[in-house]
């Protein structure tokens, strides 16, 4: 997995998933942000990092009771404790919510391993402790059966589809109140700087609007004045 810089890694907590949309767009990426996945917490903070990835296929019920778990392979239970600090665990549960991808005692066990987050095309069971952990965690909906139900985890750390969005491992994932998207590892570095930029300068415009200021020639920025106003306002602000 590529290793996320810490620079890159407190930019990207700064910026919007809207913000980085709009500059994947620029360079053809049009489904990277995975779709149907809700924050559990509108309080939880901005998630960002590595993708660390468990697929699920289909359960087949002679291959999936309960005495799985107590084999300390069982990827599920594996990628608990393999995913590296900083790193989000991305599910690919076929986006299937009717039964969980994982319940508050693993994500529990996430969030004290140092994770950055969890994510599932799927469904928590405890959804609402998982909620007050303060822990960032995406989700379709609550949903109370074992994942064993229905989910067959099967691999680890392998290219999966979640939400209808590709992810490979060591992509970095930014996840804020609008949702979760998908940013290519060799792009990171270069999308954080753009949309920092992209920020301060969204920023600025919101402050305009607010005043009163039409868009017209504000945004985009196609009178020249404006940039001389943006200019002067990033000294003002220290920007």
């Amino acid at each position: 997995m590529s290793k996320l810089s810490d620079a890159t890694r407190n930019k990207l907590k700064t910026v919007s998933t809207a913000t980085v949309a709009t500059a994947l767009f620029k360079r053809g990426f049009r489904i990277q942000m995975i779709q149907d996945v809700h924050p559990l917490s509108p309080d939880q903070p901005t998630m960002v990092g590595e993708a660390f990835t468990l697929r699920y296929m289909p359960a087949r019920e002679d291959l999936n009771t309960i005495e799985v778990f107590r084999d300390r392979a069982h990827p599920q239970r594996k990628a608990i404790e393999d995913c590296p600090a900083g790193s989000v665990l991305v599910m690919d549960s076929r986006k299937d919510a009717r039964a969980a991808s994982a319940g508050a005692i693993l994500v529990t066990r996430l969030m004290k391993r140092g994770c950055a987050g969890v994510v599932t095309d799927g469904g928590f069971r405890d959804s609402a402790e998982i909620a007050r952990l303060g822990f960032p965690a995406f989700h379709h909906r609550p949903s109370a059966p074992t994942n064993l139900t229905l989910h067959q985890a099967i691999e680890i750390n392998v290219p999966i589809g979640c939400g209808d969005a590709p992810v490979f491992p060591g992509d970095v994932v930014l996840g804020d109140s609008d949702g979760v998207i998908v940013i290519p590892a060799h792009l990171a570095d270069e999308i954080a700087n753009e949309t920092f930029e992209m920020t301060a300068f969204e920023d600025f415009v919101t402050e305009q609007v607010q005043n009163g200021r039409g868009i017209f020639g504000l945004y985009p920025a196609t009178d020249e004045q404006t940039l001389k106003d943006f200019a002067a306002w990033r000294t003002a602000k220290g920007r």
